[in-house]
């Protein structure tokens, strides 16, 4: 029997939590959401990657980093990883967590935009956002802290070399195209996609960015977003949409877009993936890279900045990398 299983596209629904006392109950539900799928389509699909959405956790509803670090910022690890543990032990499967706000004692004025792939045997990667959603998001990129670190992490498991980046990343194609260098074959994506990029036409940024990802890196997509409305977040409305897209870009299941929980279950086939990473001569855009072609990533970029963020240092920041492109 070959590499092959499903994965689980999972979609919520959650008000935001004011405080860290609150978390609990959304790892409950995401737990129950998780353990319902695999029993449930048991007779079926055999699950063994589940994807939860940006700021299933937490997210940043209240008004600074100080605030954030103080009352929604968790350390990791942390209890609830060690219940999504216990799941992946006791069935044999993988979960991408919702993301978490963590905060650090190393980098006590930050707080990142963090997700954990947890398996049966514990945690096998974090990642912190490298591309918040400036100047809204005033989560700390670990580039602001370390410009030339490795902030890629690709897990090397039982099910596939797996890699995941959260929101608005993914409107960035390098960061696709570093995990798909380091080998990953399926990628998470995590979001809260609000509209009017959503999951819907005439934008449809949603299914757009997913089916190219897929398609340019060869590798399949499971993408969950956010399904909240706008009277639980002012002034963004979260369309779902969630997602399964394989290496050709093809969507395999979507969620119809609108607000609620769903889950959506595809078949993910490593074998086949391999097999024609490995045969195809063409549209191969890994082995047809030609780096030296390229400039753009040596110039000037975002500036980085290790101080406290707000947004008006971000806008500034923005500002000052604008104005040598005018």
């Amino acid at each position: 029997m070959g590499l092959r299983y499903y994965a689980a596209a999972c979609q919520t629904a959650f008000d935001p939590p004011r405080s860290r006392d609150e978390i609990e109950a959304r790892t409950s539900r995401m737990v129950e959401m998780a353990e319902q799928t695999i029993v449930g389509y048991e007779p079926f699909f055999d699950v063994r990657l589940l994807t939860f959405p940006e700021f299933g956790h937490a997210s940043p509803v209240l008004d600074s980093v100080s605030s954030l670090r103080e009352s929604l910022a968790v350390e990791i690890p942390n209890p609830h990883i060690d219940r999504y543990e216990a799941v992946c032990r006791k069935h044999g499967c993988w979960i991408q967590t919702a993301t978490f706000l963590e905060r650090t004692e190393s980098n006590p004025h930050v707080v990142f935009n963090t997700t954990v792939l947890v398996g049966p045997e514990g945690v096998e990667a974090t990642y912190r956002k490298v591309n918040p959603w400036i100047p809204w998001e005033v989560h700390a990129s670990p580039h602001d802290l370390d410009p030339s670190g490795d902030h890629f992490p690709v897990a090397d498991t039982e099910i596939g070399r797996i890699g995941a980046a959260i929101c608005y990343d993914w409107l960035f194609p390098e960061v696709t195209r570093e995990l798909a260098f380091k080998g990953a074959e399926v990628l998470c994506r995590l979001s809260a996609y609000m509209d009017p990029w959503g999951a819907a036409p005439p934008t449809d940024w949603w299914s757009l960015f997913n089916r190219a990802r897929a398609a340019e890196n060869t590798c399949y997509v499971v993408a969950s977003n956010q399904g909240a409305t706008m009277g639980q977040y002012p002034p963004f409305s979260w369309p779902g949409g969630s997602m399964v897209v394989d290496f050709d870009g093809r969507i395999l299941a979507q969620a119809d877009p609108g607000p609620g929980e769903r889950v959506v279950v595809a078949p993910i086939d490593i074998d086949a993936l391999r097999h024609e990473r490995g045969r195809r001569l063409g549209h191969d855009t890994i082995a047809h890279h030609r780096p030296e072609a390229y400039t753009y990533a040596s110039k000037p970029g975002l500036p980085a900045d290790a101080e406290p963020l707000t947004v008006d240092r971000l806008r500034e920041r923005i500002s000052e990398r604008k104005r040598p492109m005018q």
